[in-house]
């Protein structure tokens, strides 16, 4: 019984540390925002590496999001007669949920790890202190560049993966016996600009929640290589969970407010 309380007590002071170590970087990532330097240069690197090298992921995981989808729905309504109804369940699934989630969740994985290992890497090479003793702050160089592209990068992936998704439906629906402009006339009486608002909204939050964890941990890496490699996978589960949590409250959030 002590084990376990002393347990609960570490992890929980743990959790403290750490959402107190990311509410103070990203506090000083706002104050740093919008002051001189602007590292531009460094933002349209990071927009190629986050959003232009992810443009494949997010395309297989939208046209299998929006196939799988498809199957599914058009099988298990055509049973009840509800075939028709299989291109607005679809649209408003990717659009609402499906689009941003899985999006989001393909790159935490990939840019998540990515920037946990490459700033730990600089971490433990002692380079951010060389930034710092140049008179550069590691915010402005680093994480504020990553956070600008990731907030500009990942509603546009959503709403390419959001397409894809919507295409490969349209596809799969040929097998089941949905024409293709009836399909894609039902997705669209079926969406409406709040569908694409509140999906894209969430990712902003989710591209927030992927940088700033993934540059607190990079900047605390310790312990060498084995180091970085606990704290990429460390980003990936701690990231991929606030992705999921988030989407609850941020559903509830968005159903409170247009209600």
């Amino acid at each position: 019984m002590k084990s376990l309380i002393r347990n609960v007590g570490l992890h929980t002071v743990e959790f403290l540390k750490t959402f107190g170590g990311i509410t103070l970087l990203t506090k000083q990532t706002i104050k740093e925002l919008g002051s001189k330097p602007f590292y531009l240069g460094l933002t349209l690197e990071q927009v190629v590496i986050i959003g232009v090298q992810s443009i494949l992921l997010v395309a297989i995981t939208g046209i299998t999001s929006g196939a799988v989808m498809t199957l599914q729905f058009g099988y298990g309504l055509e049973k009840f007669g509800g075939k028709l109804y299989i291109p607005k369940v679809l649209g408003l699934s990717i659009v609402r949920e499906m689009g941003p989630v899985f999006t989001s969740l393909m790159v935490a994985g990939r840019m998540g790890s990515g920037i946990a290992a490459e700033i730990g890497s600089m971490k433990v090479t002692q380079q951010i202190d060389a930034i710092r003793a140049l008179g550069t702050s590691p915010i402005k160089r680093i994480v504020i560049p990553r956070l600008i592209a990731m907030l500009i990068c990942l509603p546009l992936l959503t709403l390419f993966a959001d397409l894809m998704g919507i295409f490969a439906g349209m596809l799969v629906g040929l097998e089941i016996g949905l024409e293709p402009f009836f399909f894609i006339e039902k997705v669209y009486e079926g969406l409406t600009f709040n569908d694409f608002w509140t999906g894209t909204t969430k990712t902003l939050f989710f591209g927030f929640f992927i940088v700033m964890i993934a540059c607190y941990r990079g900047l605390n890496t310790e312990g060498g290589t084995r180091g970085v490699g606990d704290s990429t996978t460390w980003v990936v589960v701690t990231s991929s969970i606030s992705i999921m949590v988030g989407d609850f409250f941020l559903t509830k959030l968005f159903i409170y407010l247009s209600s």
